[in-house]
């Protein structure tokens, strides 16, 4: 294809998984191609049933095949439920691959706990080649090698070859991990600096030889703050300094036997660790009885990081005045070339607590949780790389026996911007990537070389009505008996005017069981959502409302925004005819939000500060709930949003443009408008709209 011609005009869709392109699906792969050519990033704000995974995989494959140097592709999902989808349209697309064109292979690879059997924390290996003798491995991994490169396979199907041959399928998948196409993983391989320093060169990945594609991408702000969260207690640095004492005995130990001098270096060090973290056991003690006495707003209380670090700082100056500050300084200057200045300390500090290693006991097989001695050593290497700007936040508070404290990254550009300047171009996409500059700012790509675009739905407005309930909040200042019995009262008459299954989502459990659990609903079976919930859990329910309706029940199916049954759930074959909507999610008043909107304002500016932090997160995670039940370009359903704020400019300028808004002030409106829509749209596998 020329450089002249577009993508639309040329015809080449040599990648496609579909027979014909979708509506919106040409100009998507279009865009993507145009970015990816330049080395840059497109954000595309993709509705359901575009077809944005096959328009973003078909682009990828395109360029990185035709490039002078191959990429390789790695695909980014938020859950495991959304792998399948991406192995089984590089099947589809496949089995329509023409010619002598070479067939796209993929490694789906998820967390080690999740592909292993039983772990073992120190040493690293797993059972999984129990039962096999070690001159049969090389020939039985060759075997799953080959398994794995002939034809998409998704990772249950690798894990249960293995096991048949007796191999590790995590390790044969990373080691075949170079051969393949495109990578199907985990924001945190890329996005968690450590899971990435350590998997990426090990599977044979050059991020600069790499093109990521990053799906539900709305989701990677949030996903990367919370991993780059860290809390402590004064029990946590207790038992970090327990941990080192171990790991020092057991280190002073192999040196003695072994008479290294380099791990006699280090156990010098070791042991001046672990009286640095004794010393601390007393100081955050204190330090935290001292905070319970200070002024809090929101029951909490932003520590400045200065007064952590002088903590740590102050306990360095304690133990190099009681052990001799010349000797340990003459054992430390064979590592670093000025020891003893304050924040050189706390680096060696922070190396020596991240490599400690200790035997834990646990009957807990899907167990990764990190020793406390790796929290103190992550909280040190958060508060060195981020404590001197801004964008670093700690708040106490007094949950616990003790108290404890939590740092919160406000910036994930911070983390995401190296990673994507690295890279060899990206696609960031999702139906609630809206609006995709946002985004683009807060993940530190707004540069020129990237581009964004907000594709129309192909479901028109008749197929997807939304309808606001004007008599109903759920603003604290208003939530009386009334108002929330005027909320059951719609949502039964949407159940009423519904054929089918309804599902309700509210803004937290605390408001699931005051307008759901608490309440009456005649004529359905509600189940709602529990917080304990795991994947089986939710894969169990699809069952229960596919076989529900085939016995011709309809269930209320109740759960909060942004949990288990709102996001990364697909409610196939329309399980569900309406979705109803109660109240908007804004986060809670405390001094980490407050900061965040403090942080958005001094970055983006004023007007965005809002909007950013606060009112447009919330609608986007209305817009998650109402497409649950579009997942095919056949699917039609009735939204129903209980509350009247989502009319006000505020929040309304949060929704896409096309969406348009129809109102009720009554439930026999609502019960009216649901029969009519329901008499008079069908799904198209149905019949006639």
């Amino acid at each position: 294809m020329s450089g002249d011609e577009s993508y639309e005009e040329s015809g080449e869709i040599r990648y496609l998984a579909h027979e014909e392109a979708r509506p919106g699906q040409l100009e998507m792969i279009g865009d993507c191609m145009e970015a990816l050519y330049a080395s840059g990033h497109h954000l595309a704000a993709a509705p359901t049933g575009i077809g944005k995974t096959a328009a973003a995989l078909a682009a990828a494959i395109e360029v990185a095949r035709t490039v002078a140097a191959p990429r390789k592709i790695l695909f980014l999902t938020s859950r495991q439920s959304q792998h399948r989808i991406v192995v089984d349209t590089v099947r589809k697309l496949n089995d329509r691959i023409k010619g002598n064109q070479r067939s796209v292979t993929v490694v789906d690879i998820i967390g080690r706990e999740s592909m292993c059997e039983v772990v073992d924390m120190q040493t690293g290996r797993c059972l999984c080649e129990r039962g096999s003798s070690e001159s049969s491995r090389p020939k039985s991994k060759e075997n799953l090698r080959s398994f794995l490169l002939s034809k998409p396979r998704h990772v249950h199907e690798t894990v249960q070859a293995a096991k048949t041959s007796s191999v590790c399928a995590w390790q044969v998948c990373r080691n075949t991990v170079k051969d393949c196409d495109v990578l199907v993983c985990d924001y945190n391989h890329l996005f968690d600096d450590r899971i990435r320093e350590n998997s990426l060169s090990a599977m044979g990945i050059s991020l600069q030889d790499s093109i990521i594609v990053v799906d539900e991408a709305h989701n990677l702000p949030d996903r990367i703050r919370m991993g780059m969260e860290r809390r402590f207690t004064p029990t946590i640095v207790r038992n970090a300094s327990i941990d080192l004492e171990e790991y020092s005995e057991t280190l002073a130990e192999t040196a003695a036997a072994t008479g290294m001098e380099g791990l006699m270096q280090r156990a010098v060090l070791a042991r001046w660790a672990l009286h640095v973290m004794k010393s601390c056991r007393a100081r955050f003690a204190e330090f935290f009885r001292e905070l319970l006495n200070e002024p809090a707003e929101f029951e909490e209380r932003r520590v400045e990081m200065i007064r952590i670090r002088n903590v740590f700082t102050s306990a360095c100056d304690e133990v190099e005045g009681k052990t001799g500050q010349q000797t340990l300084q003459s054992e430390q200057a064979t590592f670093i070339d000025s020891p003893g200045t304050g924040l050189e300390r706390l680096k060696i500090l922070r190396d020596i607590l991240l490599e400690v290693e200790i035997k834990v006991e646990t009957d807990d097989e899907e167990s990764n949780a990190d020793i406390d001695a790796h929290r103190i050593g992550h909280l040190l290497d958060t508060m060195l790389r981020f404590g001197e700007t801004s964008a670093l936040v700690y708040v106490h508070d007094a949950k616990g026996k003790e108290g404890r404290i939590t740092s919160h990254l406000l910036d994930p550009g911070l983390v995401s911007g190296p990673v994507f300047q690295r890279c060899s171009g990206s696609v960031l996409m999702s139906g609630t990537l809206y609006p995709p500059r946002m985004y683009a700012d807060l993940l530190g790509i707004g540069g020129g070389n990237t581009t964004s675009r907000q594709y129309d739905s192909p479901f028109a407005n008749q197929r997807r009505p939304v309808v606001v309930a004007k008599d109903v909040t759920t603003r604290y200042q208003e939530r009386t008996h009334d108002n929330t019995q005027r909320i059951r009262s719609h949502l039964q008459a949407l159940c009423d005017g519904s054929p089918g299954h309804v599902a309700v989502f509210t803004p937290s459990y605390t408001m699931l069981n005051d307008y759901i659990g608490e309440g009456n609903f005649n004529g359905v079976v509600v189940r709602m959502e529990d917080r304990t919930w795991s994947k089986h859990d939710v894969d169990q329910i699809l069952d229960v409302l596919d076989r529900e309706r085939k016995l011709g029940r309809r269930v209320l199916l109740a759960g909060v925004f942004g949990g288990r049954l709102s996001e990364g759930i697909d409610y196939h074959n329309g399980l569900l005819d309406a979705v109803a909507c109660i109240g908007i999610p804004n986060p809670p008043p405390s001094i980490h939000q407050k900061a965040l909107r403090t942080y958005i304002e001094e970055r983006f500016g004023r007007a965005n500060a809002w909007r950013y932090a606060s009112t447009q997160p919330a609608i986007n995670s209305i817009l998650q709930a109402m497409g649950r039940p579009i997942r095919s370009i056949d699917d039609r359903a009735l939204i129903l949003l209980l509350d009247k704020r989502n009319t006000d400019r505020t929040y309304l300028e949060c929704f896409p443009k096309d969406i348009r808004m129809n109102t009720t002030s009554q439930p026999e409106t609502t019960k009216s408008f649901a029969r009519r829509f329901f008499s008079r749209v069908h799904r198209q596998s149905e019949g006639s709209s």
